[in-house]
């Protein structure tokens, strides 16, 4: 999948419409978390350095086509002036005369940034009226928001009907490491994939089965499975209608000899809440009025073997309710051993990064995916709208 990049063309004088993933955490009206700000900030220096007329846009939340005062993006416009240590000018609308003008008196090496798109009806429809006002605004448009290439939204699929459109660095690093976790994996190839529900990942699953050495399961989506082993799991997270699917699944691993491994021991508790009462039980073996929320030690350990052994290690999702402690620490526990593994690791999923941002161990792993949702369907071989409209090499 070879895109054309900003290092396919030329940018020096040009109006460059560039769609940006600033959708971060706001405190007090200031950002909380200025990571996904800074993963732009690649592209966003490239095109300065050379001259470009950059016009940043970006969404913030879910307004639903309507404007609220509190997704505006005016402390994110401050944040990134802070970061490139030059003015940002942001503006309170997307579109509109307002927007025309600043954007032709724009010079090079200036920047704007445009007021949340999903203020805008059109956005999340693709409206071809608003995706043309974009385009009228630019001479070419760049994505660099992976994070949203699985929309087919006006400022992330419709733009690039009307004036050429490639690629960021951070789109084009995120293609290309994403791919290499299917089309050229180290071996032993280690999955790890928690989170609640098996049924947000069965597409995922059935692809990494044909694919990985081994599949680690945690958090909720493992007592589906254990459940389809016979298992008892008392009040624990158990999607009944997706038992039939998980044993089709352990099936199919069988087919493709990838060893699905699942906890031996639980810990669990009766109320879900920070510094609850807990024990420890064996896989399968636990009791009404208990819910299992975590890996046990055993099971930690055992992950942890795994993922020493492996070349390449692909992660997504907590492997419990990571944000109660205690019940973080077998995600914990395994977080560290892929942190002090020798394997390629690539991790997707804002709850299994916000648990290594906590832990410091960020800098640890080869490349984090700034996709969630994203990330996943990539995986599972879909195409992604955001990145098909953008030009081949």
């Amino acid at each position: 999948m070879a895109k054309k990049s900003v290092r396919d063309v030329e940018v020096k004088g040009k109006r460059i419409l560039v769609r940006v993933d600033f959708n971060v955490p706001l405190e007090r009206g200031e950002v909380k978390d200025d990571t996904r700000i800074r993963a732009a900030l690649p592209t966003i220096r490239y095109l300065l350095e050379r001259g470009a007329r950059i016009i940043l846009i970006s969404h913030l939340g879910r307004p639903k086509g309507e404007v609220k005062a509190d997704l505006r993006l005016d402390p994110v416009g401050r944040r990134l002036a802070a970061l490139l240590n030059q003015p940002v000018k942001k503006l309170d609308q997307a579109v509109g005369d307002t927007v025309t003008s600043a954007v032709a008196a724009l010079k090079e090496g200036e920047i704007i940034l445009l007021e949340n798109i999903r203020f805008e009806k059109g956005e999340e429809k693709n409206d071809p009226a608003l995706s043309q006002q974009l385009a009228r605004l630019a001479d070419l448009y760049v994505n660099d928001a992976f994070g949203t290439a699985h929309r087919a939204h006006a400022s992330t699929a419709g733009v690039a009907a009307h004036i050429p459109a490639v690629a960021g660095l951070l789109m084009i690093k995120e293609i290309e490491t994403l791919s290499r976790c299917i089309d050229n994996p180290g071996r032993p190839l280690v999955v790890i994939l928690g989170g609640a529900k098996v049924s947000d990942k069965i597409n995922v699953i059935r692809r990494f089965l044909q694919l990985a050495d081994r599949l680690l399961i945690g958090g909720g989506m493992a007592n589906t499975f254990l459940a389809a082993r016979g298992c008892s799991m008392g009040d624990s997270l158990v999607e009944t209608e997706r038992i039939a699917e998980a044993r089709q699944l352990m099936e199919e691993s069988k087919l493709n000899r990838c060893e699905i491994m699942l906890p031996e021991d639980l810990v669990v508790t009766r109320e879900i809440k920070e510094e609850s009462p807990f024990n420890i039980v064996s896989g399968g073996a636990v009791e009404e009025g208990w819910k299992a929320v975590d890996l046990g030690p055993e099971t930690a350990s055992r992950y942890s073997r795994a993922v020493a052994e492996a070349k390449m290690v692909v992660w997504n999702g907590p492997l419990g309710v990571c944000e109660v402690p205690p019940f973080d620490r077998g995600t914990e526990i395994v977080a560290r051993a892929v942190a002090q593994s020798e394997a390629f690791s690539v991790v997707g999923g804002g709850d299994i990064v916000a648990a290594l941002e906590s832990l410091g161990l960020t800098d640890k792993i080869n490349f984090i995916s700034t996709g969630g949702g994203a990330t996943l369907e990539f995986w599972e071989g879909k195409e992604l709208p955001g990145i098909a409209v953008l030009q081949d090499k």
